[in-house]
């Protein structure tokens, strides 16, 4: 009998008072029930007026910019004669948000029992940022946040996963990259962040789930944890469970998430 092999333990990162860097759309909310299909079509008949192709061509560019920049916008203002500051606006901009928004219950109270400091990062833009967290009223507990417009820099439009942009979001926060926790839905991101020394968590809960054949139940993406994600949760209610010191030595998640927020 082979003897069971030790599991990997990271080191705990040295740091003070941790900052929480919370992704908007499927993290603090429930963006894939309405917001991204509406979003999703919208850029795609942005796209088709703008630059008069096809619609099956239009969703190409719109998938294919997203994965290559991280953000469609980047990869139509970089290629075709789009005006980003109207594409953000009229992608954005729904009849009734308040209708297609669903969170996590007692959401404000999850977020105001973190301790530390508490930072919106989204590749979406300000006003509708602002608009999704009034709605949903954690507005007052950010203390900040970072949206699209504050990621450009003098060569252009930047977005997550951009190293160099974070650095300089960072810096101008005031936040020291070794005391930041990135909850984020998107790997991608969390792989890119990883490098620089972020600790990372990653939400699976608003995913949309995986198709399977008839019969087959589903799966939500996010069985196993990347080498790069620090902590995989599928609701916020785990952030505050692992802060509790009653409950921190139940579950090795929960001693996981005590090394990150006890610096």
């Amino acid at each position: 009998m082979r003897p069971s092999r030790p599991k990997r333990r990271r080191p705990p990162i040295a740091g003070g008072t941790p900052v929480w860097l919370f992704d908007l759309d499927n993290t603090l909310h429930h963006a894939s029930h309405a917001i991204f299909p509406a979003i999703n079509l919208a850029m795609t008949q942005y796209i088709i007026d703008a630059l008069q192709v096809e619609r099956d061509e239009a969703n190409r560019l719109r998938t294919g910019y997203t994965q290559r920049y991280g953000a469609a916008l980047l990869g139509l203002t970089r290629h075709h004669p789009v005006d980003p500051h109207d594409f953000l606006k009229v992608v954005h901009t729904f009849p009734d948000l308040p209708a297609m928004l669903r969170a996590e219950r007692g959401l404000a109270r999850l977020i105001k029992a973190l301790p530390g400091r508490k930072i919106v990062l989204t590749n979406a833009p300000e006003t509708y940022a602002r608009a999704v967290l009034e709605e949903l009223r954690i507005g007052r507990l950010f203390e900040r946040v970072i949206a699209i417009e504050h990621m450009r820099d003098r060569r252009g439009w930047r977005a997550k996963p951009d190293s160099a942009m974070l650095r300089r979001a960072m810096r101008d926060a005031h936040v020291k990259l070794a005391d930041a926790i990135l909850v984020e839905d998107t790997r991608s991101h969390l792989k890119n962040y990883r490098q620089l020394g972020i600790r990372t968590v990653w939400i699976t809960g608003h995913l949309p789930t995986q198709s399977r054949p008839e019969g087959v139940p589903t799966r939500r993406p996010g069985t196993g944890r990347p080498h790069y994600v620090d902590w995989s949760i599928r609701s916020l209610k785990s952030l505050r469970s692992g802060t509790r010191s009653g409950r921190l030595k139940r579950r090795q998640t929960c001693s996981r998430l005590t090394e990150m927020t006890r610096q």
